[in-house]
């Protein structure tokens, strides 16, 4: 995501088609953490399905309100530090004029704060696929609003922020692989290193409930990420958007088809499970790179993540940490893999003139990709496990062992995602007999 480039020496001045374009993308990325929930919702027990879903949904009720008092100034406000930014016409949206432009672009400051809060949103929810069956409610409200305003913001002003640190650095993100996913992936391992694992965990089962539910999700998780990706150019003047559009497409299939391909190797089937986890897997490492390669190099970045992504995902087995969904194995592992291999793969004919080890230009953007990523990966890492463990010593960040193995659904929100209450009930048929009779007549007794 490039705020600090001018398209033009000419004074920019306000494009509909641009406005447009981006407000579709806005509604795009905005779709994607219902997507996420219905991913999610997918994957885990029956029991615990309401609750995966409302901690993304509620994602979008806290981020929002966040992102308008004061997190759209500390991420794009002007830089204090190269380590947070602050406006005052941007604390509440309230200085900001109706056409005002944002900073070198042809689009409004309100269609750039509302892009970019989608981001802001669906951040903090993918860390909650970690987290699945054990997590308080209240308790994972509490931490989005506290991780959002020490970590997210933060961490967007280096990246994407005029005179943020890894920005100044020449650090390549295109749409979010460090302050998205590798965000999101490191705040995952180390919340769950402080709250532990799930009771049973690697000797009951924990198989997804619904997975026509997982691949619906994934399927909305990759119509929105055009709008996440391609939307991040914030325009369509010099073809830059429509490079990374192509190579999220050719990215997004190969990462898909190189898990399914490990996976039949592996364990002799290909799984629905297996395709929507490599289609994400290939958004997560294109997310940052495809604004800097080409279409084959795009094959080369998606096929590498679906195959390391997949070994990656069997690692908490091996080291015994408890990531229910797959968080750190697809979108640390899948942000990290993305992010470094610009410093191979770019070409310097995409976003940037920044070239990559294949391309002639030696190891400097390799370099500068490994500062963002380790910087990002440790501060994340630590400021969330700190967030984790102040909050499970004052109000407590899990469910009881009774709630959390009769199901966090019923507990935390009193009620189920399927009532079979109904099922099979009703008035007895014209030809039931005088037992079936007798009994339909006790059931509306009952009721």
């Amino acid at each position: 995501m490039p705020p600090g480039i001018t398209l033009a020496a000419a004074t920019p001045t306000l494009s509909a088609a641009n406005t447009g374009f981006m407000l579709i993308c806005s509604a795009l990325v905005m779709i994607m953490t219902p997507g996420l929930a219905f991913f999610y919702g997918g994957m885990v027990r029956v029991k615990s399905t309401l609750n995966m879903l409302m901690m993304s949904f509620i994602s979008l009720g806290i981020v929002t309100i966040l992102w308008v008092l004061y997190g759209f100034s500390a991420a794009f406000g002007t830089d204090h530090g190269s380590l947070i930014g602050w406006s005052s016409d941007y604390v509440g949206l309230s200085g900001i004029g109706l056409t005002q432009l944002w900073d070198g672009y042809t689009i409004p400051i309100y269609v750039f704060a509302v892009f970019q809060l989608m981001f802001a949103i669906i951040t903090p929810a993918l860390i909650s696929g970690a987290l699945a069956d054990r997590v308080k409610f209240s308790a994972w409200a509490l931490f989005i609003t506290l991780w959002a305003t020490l970590v997210y913001f933060p961490v967007a002003h280096w990246v994407w922020g005029t005179g943020g640190w890894a920005f100044d650095l020449g650090v390549i993100d295109f749409a979010g692989g460090t302050a998205v996913h590798i965000n999101a992936g490191a705040a995952a391992l180390g919340v769950i290193l402080v709250i532990g694992k799930r009771v049973g965990f690697k000797k009951d089962p924990m198989r997804p409930h619904s997975l026509p539910l997982v691949m619906l999700g994934a399927g909305l998780l990759w119509f929105g990420w055009f709008g996440f990706n391609a939307g991040s150019w914030l325009g369509n003047d010099d073809g830059v958007g429509a490079l990374m559009f192509v190579n999220t497409q050719v990215a997004t299939a190969a990462a898909m088809l190189a898990w399914l391909i490990y996976e039949k190797i592996r364990h002799g089937a290909c799984t629905t499970l297996g395709a929507a986890s490599g289609a994400v897997a290939g958004l997560v490492a294109i997310t940052p790179s495809g604004g800097s390669c080409s279409p084959l190099g795009a094959i080369a970045i998606g096929t590498i993540a679906g195959v390391l992504c997949a070994m990656a995902v069997g690692l908490k087995y091996r080291f015994g940490y408890d990531d229910s969904l797959d968080v750190v194995g697809v979108h640390l592992v899948g942000g990290v893999i993305g992010s470094l291999l610009i410093g191979f793969f770019a070409t310097g004919g995409g976003q940037s003139d920044a070239k990559g080890l294949f391309y002639g230009g030696g190891l400097t953007q390799l370099w500068k990709q490994l500062a963002g990523v380790g910087a990002v990966l440790a501060y994340s890492l630590i400021a969330s496990a700190i967030l984790a463990f102040l909050i499970d010593r004052t109000i407590g960040m899990r469910v009881s062992e009774d709630a959390e193995v009769s199901g966090i659904d019923q507990v935390e929100h009193a009620e189920t995602a399927y009532d079979f209450s109904g099922a099979g009930g009703g008035t007895a048929p014209r030809s039931a007999g005088p037992v079936q009779e007798a009994a339909a007549q006790t059931k509306k007794v009952d009721a």
